[in-house]
């Protein structure tokens, strides 16, 4: 089964909470504190490599996890850190935002990874809240967060030449008999329901070609299948239009090559201005010589090259190759076009508000507070340590929460609320 768009969830993993721990050994009287850090949680990574094809995997399963990183352990002992879940794609696999719309990485080259999920750091152990003038801090860092993300994964075919034509002129007859590709073969519409690529061997040169089922009027507005596989060859270098001018279904050719064309410009102003060849397919079989005619006269008056073939009876086919190979290696040396918008995942992973507090007021006059860097501080908390509470207090206070609630009217034996907690105020 060939699929080649798939969207998933990933989430990667929470950063282990630090370790509240005392040494306690004969003869260490006053040993300090000695709770090691947290470790840090696995990330989602994609990997493009060689050895897939398709992304029916990520059809069956949507949603995928890596591991949380360890809680730290006494006796300064770090937490083991989450294993990173490594995701394997075909090479020309797209990752999208989901939500943004915007494109993460285009995974070209075998090998090539990108972290999409970064795991959560680990929290830091008590033992780092040693100071002068705290010598036992009875509290840890909670661990980072992890973070979740949708993805969109779109798989395009990385081709030199990519193969345009209507249903049924013999696109695929052409790419079986220039690659070893063994595409299927019929006389009737809509043989080809994937695309399909091969590898052109011309001497000592090699180029790929891609055939993706055939184009009808119409594709832009959905008709058809040619539409939704177009983006197989929006990476090609070159474009070659097969053409059945053979009559044999009494079509009028200058129209179907200008359909094609149009729809083509539809979909992407930029894949219709590549180069583009046209290959006049099954001259063996001409059954109306002055529509043949007035097509090859209409293509010289506008300077298209053109190449008369038959890929059933291996005729032209060197000509066509080795004009076709002259422009790939030309067009190899051009630097690559890439229209993608990017977001910047790091950018968008930062909160810019994580350091505020919000203070807001419900119905019922309890005033609530939230904030991302406040609600880690609050994880970390020993509710049955006064220094733990007094750490939480003052970060409340430095961020200018306090006075936001004095400002709103706060008084004495009011609720506030963090999170799930609630206590009453007291000035």
């Amino acid at each position: 089964m060939f699929i080649d768009k798939a969207k998933i969830t990933v989430k990667s993993g929470k950063g282990g909470n630090g370790c509240v721990s005392f040494r306690r050994e004969p003869f260490v009287p006053d040993g300090g504190p000695d709770g090691g850090d947290g470790g840090n949680g696995g990330s989602v990574i994609f990997e493009a490599d060689e050895n897939f094809h398709t992304l029916m995997d990520f059809k069956f399963q949507a949603k995928y996890s890596a591991e949380n990183g360890e809680d730290g352990m006494k006796r300064k002992k770090f937490g083991k850190k989450g294993k990173d879940l490594i995701l394997k794609v075909p090479p020309g696999t797209v990752l999208i935002d989901t939500d943004s719309g915007y494109v993460i990485k285009d995974l070209k080259a075998h090998g090539e990874t990108c972290v999409v999920a970064k795991g959560g750091r680990g929290g830091k152990g008590n033992v780092h809240f040693k100071n002068s003038v705290r010598q036992a801090p009875n509290f840890a860092e909670a661990g980072g967060k992890a973070i979740q993300r949708t993805v969109t994964l779109e798989l395009k075919m990385i081709a030199d030449v990519g193969l345009l034509g209507f249903p049924n002129v013999g696109k695929s007859t052409l790419l079986s008999a220039v690659t070893g590709a063994k595409p299927k073969i019929a006389n009737y519409h809509f043989t080809t329901l994937t695309p399909n690529l091969g590898v052109v061997q011309y001497y000592d040169e090699t180029f790929v070609m891609a055939d993706i089922p055939g184009i009808i009027e119409g594709a832009s507005e959905g008709q058809g299948l040619g539409l939704e596989f177009l983006r197989h060859i929006e990476r090609t270098k070159m474009l070659i239009h097969v053409v059945d001018v053979s009559s044999a279904e009494g079509r009028n050719l200058i129209e179907d090559f200008e359909k094609i064309n149009d729809e083509l410009v539809k979909y992407s102003p930029r894949l219709a201005s590549r180069p583009q060849l046209v290959a006049a397919n099954k001259i063996d079989n001409i059954l109306d010589q002055d529509a043949y005619d007035e097509f090859m006269a209409y293509l010289k008056e506008r300077e298209y090259e053109v190449f008369p073939i038959s890929a059933a009876g291996r005729i032209g086919l060197k000509e066509l190759l080795g004009r076709t190979n002259e422009l790939v290696t030309e067009l190899r040396e051009l630097p690559e076009e890439d229209d993608y918008i990017y977001i910047d995942l790091e950018a968008a992973d930062e909160d810019p508000e994580y350091r505020k507090i919000t203070v807001e007021r419900d119905d019922d006059g309890t005033f609530v507070l939230s904030g991302g860097q406040l609600e880690k501080i609050f994880d970390s908390t020993n509710f049955n340590d006064s220094e733990s509470l007094r750490y939480l207090f003052r970060y409340i206070e430095e961020q200018g929460a306090m006075q936001q609630m004095v400002d709103m009217g706060i008084k004495d034996e009011d609720t506030v609320r963090i999170k799930e907690f609630e206590f009453e105020y007291f000035e």
